[in-house]
């Protein structure tokens, strides 16, 4: 054994040292990015001492501002990753040294006042895949060498002073989605080599000094949707025919362009939504085939149109303005009759002075040409006592509780190319949308302010609440600027592209970190140090988990038979390791604060060796048991198919532990065992197993059947709802992270001896999966209702069809409200079925109505509705959230966080 120690002790000290070693020798920034961000600062005017900390310590390990770093497999270095600079004030130039920093995917310089060229040697970096440098004053013209940049997914030059052509090189950008060079003084021709791009969804150059003729190739461009090219001199050119031919196309807008020739009939083109070709010189008449249903804005106003308006422009379901002023229109047709909703301006047209005017009156007044909509958010409808000044709390307007107070974030948003042109019948569309893929509930979401500008572009003041608490925490504060700031987000076709203007951290500066996190934080080295140490332990440990594991193989004498306990030997092993860090070496200790770990020969024992066996779901097989102490349980072992990892089970385990409502199941303890050290049973080497408390009137499902000698008198189901809506509530707005259950069900609510309803498998949760770079997250929470339809009785006032016979007396009004109830909690539209809180007050408003006598069931049992408001106060929904994945029974079989849209209803 003592050459056994000296070994392990040799081995240690060796990782140590290599460890250390390359802490010291690695872990710091690549001296090339050092040297390039060096060469930026210099060239930068920072008058408000933004980049303060810029010039002590190591850009990464010290977290210069805006600087995030990463590592990259190929050497020891840390990298420069990203630049974020947004509106930090800054002037100065862009060094050329920028083209040092090999490993660099977003250069972000946006709203600052930056001056000079565009270095070329931005061209260098082949993996960036975001340059913003949007609202600076940068001139001269584009480098050539961009086209170089093969990993490019977005290019925002717009509004600068950037002049010159548009490089035919940028036909080599495979991997761009979106330009955006408007607002700019570019000239020259767009190249007709831009087709080549697969994946360009967004050209926008209006605001520049292009012209010659409309490339006809730019209609090959495979996923084109917006092409915007208005306020260009495009002299004496057409549009061209293949553009009516765009599959993808959604806007069109060419306005002010000097263009000659015909409107082309874009009816064949399925999802197309905005047409404005105003302030031309086309001529002849408005092709009269029908649009596609999508349309919402026709402009082609100041052209010298004749001829008669189309009457199918009429039935366009999602039609908001037609413009035709100053044009030579001369007829209405009798079938043209759009809602009162369309806006439609004929001003300037001789129909207006013809034997139609009478008709046309309401078409043919002038309008302002300055004209701005704008528009507010909801005001509070009751007059409510002013937040604490500190802090700049503020109420939501939005929120579900009345004047409440919290802190936000302000966020300046501007649609840059937005396919519509009424803001209102859209915002609804536009909250669910964007909270959606902020991962936010649509209440958090308050549209103080729009107001439509020149373009027309869409300005709007938003503020971002906190769910049900005062503030956010400020890892929520890093996620959300990352997701808008890092264009991480994709809002519906119809809104277009935007952009962020600001984003106002009010009472939350002082607490933002420099930058967001890049892996390594203040006092990286000493955490890295730190880190080689404890591995370096864990190695040895591992080591000597391994050699004793071998020694005890040797042994002809079962651990059955000595009565080994694999919780007992572990955590003999690992106790002083596992009281620090619980879970870290998982299979060799799990260790969970107030939970049992049982052992496999416990569970065995308790069971008369897996034969009590009293169900079976997707999760494995279910058992009842006695543990030694006389405790009944209910023990749920895993089959093969559903083993978590370590990890994984660990992660549920700790979850399950922070749950205790008394509609809930809980959990007692678990089991998680080696199964190689079980080989000989054969039929038996799942050993994750969850120990709950045992529920001896089983489950709602077993008192519904049909054959249940026991039926439940309505009182009873009453009170069994109003105790699982509780348990559900719980979950959504008290637990930490809520927990959305997915698979609600009659033989999941289970009974206590006293018919308490318990909630069970709200469990096997997993942490819910982060949006991609466009904003997609792998899937959903389907909010698709699925049973048995029973609107057909409600309406018809015959509810007794759908009551169960055996249920003999009831109180008809109370039945009446409870199935009115159920059945907006069956509603398809998300939005129309109740809040959990909203259901739990119906139901015991319901059992308020109950005859005196009826309602003493049960009613010690229930929460009362001053617990339930100052838990819905209380809440929280800071956490990163958790959703069920037991999907077993149920129809709801997609996974993951689910979206704006579904509330905790």
């Amino acid at each position: 054994m003592g050459n056994l120690g000296g070994a392990l002790t040799a081995a240690i000290l060796v990782v140590l040292c290599s460890c250390c070693v390359d802490v010291a020798r690695g872990q710091i920034t690549d001296p090339n990015d050092v040297n390039a961000l060096k060469a930026i600062k210099h060239n930068l005017i920072d008058p408000t001492n933004k980049l303060k900390n810029w010039g002590s310590g190591d850009p990464c390990t010290s977290r210069w501002r805006g600087i995030i770093c990463g590592k990259i497999p190929s050497d020891s270095y840390l990298h420069v990753t990203e630049i974020q600079l947004f509106k930090m004030n800054l002037s100065g130039t862009l060094a050329p040294e920028v083209g040092l920093l090999s490993q660099l995917k977003t250069l972000d310089f946006m709203w600052n006042n930056l001056t000079g060229n565009i270095p070329k040697e931005v061209g260098n970096i082949t993996t960036l895949k975001l340059i913003t440098l949007n609202g600076n004053q940068l001139s001269g013209s584009l480098p050539e060498e961009i086209g170089k940049l093969v990993n490019l997914d977005r290019l925002q030059i717009d509004q600068n002073n950037i002049s010159g052509p548009i490089p035919k090189s940028f036909a080599n950008l495979t991997s761009v989605k979106h330009l955006h060079m408007n607002n700019n003084s570019l000239s020259g021709q767009i190249p007709s080599e831009l087709s080549r791009l697969p994946l360009l969804l967004h050209l926008l150059v209006d605001n520049n000094n292009l012209s010659g003729p409309l490339p006809p190739k730019l209609a090959e461009t495979p996923t084109l949707k917006i092409l915007q090219a208005d306020n260009n001199n495009f002299s004496g050119s057409s549009i061209p025919v293949e553009y009516s031919k765009i599959q993808t196309l959604l806007k069109l807008s060419l306005r002010n362009c000097s263009l000659q020739g015909t409107v082309p009939d874009m009816s064949g083109i399925p999802e197309f939504g905005y047409l404005d070709l105003s302030w031309n010189q086309l001529n002849g008449s408005i092709p009269t085939n029908r649009l596609a249903s999508n349309i919402t804005t026709i402009d082609l106003s100041h052209n010298f149109l004749n001829g008669t308006i189309p009457s199918t422009f009429s039935g366009l379901p999602n039609l908001q303005f037609l413009n035709f002023q100053n044009n030579s229109l001369d007829t209405i047709p009798a079938t043209f009759d759009p809602p009162e909703a369309v806006t439609v301006l004929l001003y300037g047209n001789p129909v207006c002075t013809t034997s139609n005017a009478a008709r046309a009156a309401n078409l043919c007044r002038p309008t302002s040409v300055n004209e701005a909509p704008s528009g507010k958010g909801p005001q509070p409808s009751i007059v409510c006592v002013p937040c604490p000044t500190d802090k700049n709390y503020e109420y939501n307007p939005s929120s579900p509780i009345p004047c409440f107070c919290a802190v936000p974030l302000g966020v300046g948003f501007r649609l840059k190319s937005p396919g519509i042109s009424d803001f209102v019948p859209y915002k609804e569309a536009f909250d669910l949308d964007l909270t959606s893929l902020l991962d936010l509930l649509v209440y958090q979401l308050y549209v103080e302010r729009y107001i439509w500008e020149t373009g027309p572009r869409l300005n709007m003041h938003l503020k971002l609440f906190p769910s049900n608490t005062s503030l956010f925490n400020m890892s929520e504060v890093v996620r959300l600027r990352q997701l808008l700031a890092g264009w991480q987000i994709t809002l519906s076709d119809v809104f277009g592209p935007y952009e962020l203007l600001n984003f106002t951290l009010g009472s939350y500066e002082d607490e933002f970190p420099e930058t967001a996190s890049s892996g390594l934080k203040k006092g990286a080295l000493a955490g890295i140090l730190a880190g080689a140490i404890v591995a370096a332990i864990a190695l040895s440990v591992a080591a000597t988990i391994f050699i004793m594991k071998k020694r005890t193989k040797r042994r002809t004498i079962s651990r059955r038979s000595l009565g080994g306990s694999g919780c007992g030997e572990r955590q003999g092993y690992l106790k002083s390791f596992n009281n620090i860090y619980p879970c870290v070496l998982s299979r060799f200790s799990i260790k969970v604060d107030g939970m049992k770990c049982f052992t496999f020969d416990e569970m065995a024992a308790a069971t008369s060796d897996f034969t009590a066996q009293i169900g079976q779901g997707g999760y494995g097989k279910v058992y009842k048991g006695n543990l030694a102490d006389g405790t009944a349980v209910a023990i749920k072992r895993a089959h093969e198919d559903s083993l978590q990892g370590s990890k994984e089970f660990c992660t549920e385990i700790e979850l399950l532990s922070r749950l205790h409502h008394r509609n809930l199941v809980s959990l007692i303890g678990y089991c998680d065992e080696e199964d190689e050290q079980y080989l000989p049973l054969k039929e038996n080497l799942v050993l994750q197993m969850l120990v709950y408390e045992f529920m001896p009137n089983g489950t709602l499902r077993d008192h519904l059947s049909a054959k249940s000698e026991r039926p439940l008198s309505f009182s009873r189901r009453l009170h069994i709802a109003l105790g699982a809506s509780k348990g559900i509530l719980y979950l959504h707005t008290e637990a930490n992270p809520p927990i959305f259950h997915r698979d609600v069900k009659a033989s999941n609510i289970l009974l206590d001896s006293k018919f308490v309803a318990k909630v069970a498998d709200f469990g096997l949760s997993r942490l819910a999966p982060v949006p991609d770079i466009e904003g997609t997250l792998p899937a959903h929470i389907s909010t698709v209702v699925k049973g048995t339809p029973v609107n057909t009785a409600y309406q018809s006032d015959d509810i007794s069809k759908i009551i169960d016979s055996r249920m003999l007396s009831y109180p008809p009004e109370c039945a009446t409200r409870f199935l009115a109830l159920a059945i907006k909690c069956c509603r398809d539209d998300t939005e129309a079925r109740p809040f959990m809180a909203d259901i739990v007050r119906e139901l015991e408003t319901i059992r308020g109505m109950l005859p005196e006598g009826e309602d003493s069931v049960s009613q010690s049992m229930e929460l009362g509705s001053g617990a339930l408001m100052k838990s819905m106060s209380s809440s929280t929904t800071t956490g990163a959230l958790f959703v069920s994945s037991q999907t077993s029974g149920g129809a709801h079989t997609n996974s993951g966080i689910p979206s704006g849209t579904v509330a905790p209803r």
